[in-house]
């Protein structure tokens, strides 16, 4: 354990960021005034932090953002993925400023203490994400206390006794308590608001492992009636439903951990020649289900802009993304088709089962922070629907 019996805080520091590997930084707390435990992720995209801080997907982690600037737009209700933050706090170069938006309703600061999340400014985030490029995700402990008063020892006996994300189970923290309906469709310029769709004869049921609230919309705005189901709910419940189509969502952790009780599921509704699509967390959990294995990332694909190769078309799609663990492509079993790869680093990013219509991507095709590459893949979904 690393002797903190000599640092000494300095003047005016009212956060502290300690990592597993014995480092610690001083700053200035945002939000609550409370301590978080995550995995240190960092995240690219210059917009979204909201949406970024609401994504299901980074429950268990505490994200380290690039972009200098954050807050500066504040925050409303419309752009949440969910109902309540999912990550556990945030990093961040400079202060946060006052809003500057004709959408702003809130303060980012005062939405950070509404939703319980803590963070640290004055970092050099640049630094510190090299660092996690070169040495893989730390597991850290942020603390906020604005009487700058800190016990480094207890701290960081909390961040060793954290088992971190490797085999742990994420999806069911975060899914649905129970079944309901999404109607809910894009957002539309004309009306200023998300619009309802009309419904057509076709049903998707979602199982929510932790499903990003713009998958609903876009799923909605095929004109499909979208039933959203928990993460462990069993298949003979879901095939009574009679759905048309499953879609597996997006979620956090690691997938041979939810697999447990996820895969069975999905082998079943394979069995009955379902249409099957997922996405991030989906496409490892479908993977897993056909027979492939997954592994944890060095760094894992977060933020936008991230370049992946369609090898179905021959185009490069402009992709957002967010996970840590991947798709062995090697593990793909005969009659699994490998469709789509990061130009980035090779993984895998996409796969389809030849002769069934069944397919999956690990990027968020539903997210818009520039391009819309990938909002066909719905489309692509709602045609094969029975």
């Amino acid at each position: 354990m690393p002797d903190f019996s000599r640092i000494t805080r300095p003047k005016n520091a009212t956060a502290v960021l300690l990592l597993n590997n014995g480092q610690y930084f001083w700053g200035y707390g945002i939000g609550a005034q409370t301590s978080k435990i995550g995995e240190i992720c960092f995240n690219t995209s210059m917009t979204g932090y909201q949406e970024v801080l609401t994504d299901p997907s980074y429950a268990g982690q505490i994200i380290n953002f690039t972009f200098p600037h954050v807050g500066n737009v504040g925050t409303n209700d419309e752009d949440l993925e969910t109902h309540k933050a999912a990550a556990q706090g945030l990093i961040i170069r400079e202060p946060i400023t006052n809003p500057s938006n004709w959408r702003s309703t809130k303060h980012f600061d005062e939405w950070l203490k509404d939703n319980n999340l803590c963070g640290i400014t004055g970092i050099d985030t640049r630094e510190l994400t090299q660092d996690i490029r070169d040495n893989g995700a730390p597991n850290g402990i942020i603390a906020v206390n604005y009487n700058g008063e800190f016990d480094l020892d207890a701290l960081y006996k909390q961040l060793t006794e954290w088992k971190g994300l490797e085999g742990n189970d994420l999806a069911i923290t975060v899914t649905c308590p129970t079944t309901y309906e999404w109607t809910q469709g894009l957002w539309s310029r004309v009306e200023g608001a998300s619009v309802k769709k009309e419904i057509t004869n076709k049903h998707v049921v979602a199982i929510d492992y932790g499903a990003k609230h713009n998958i609903l919309r876009c799923l909605a705005d095929t004109g499909a009636k979208v039933t959203v189901v928990p993460a462990n709910t069993p298949a003979n419940d879901i095939l009574a439903l009679k759905p048309d189509g499953v879609f597996l969502s997006n979620g956090p952790g690691d997938p041979a951990a939810t697999g447990k009780y996820a895969v069975p599921t999905i082998q079943t509704l394979i069995e009955n020649d379902i249409p099957i699509f997922g996405i991030c967390l989906g496409h490892q959990l479908l993977a897993l289900s056909l027979g492939a294995t997954t592994r944890k990332m060095h760094l894992g694909h977060r933020g936008a802009n991230h370049p992946v190769k369609n090898h179905l078309n021959g185009m490069v799609e402009i992709t957002s993304q967010n996970h840590g663990f991947e798709v062995v492509e090697d593990s793909l079993p005969e009659g699994v088709k490998a469709t789509h790869n990061s130009l980035f680093d090779g993984s895998n990013e996409g796969l389809m089962v030849t002769g069934k219509p069944i397919f999956s991507v690990q990027y968020h095709p539903e997210a818009s922070p520039g391009p819309q590459d990938s909002h066909y893949l719905f489309h692509k979904f709602a045609e094969m629907l029975k």
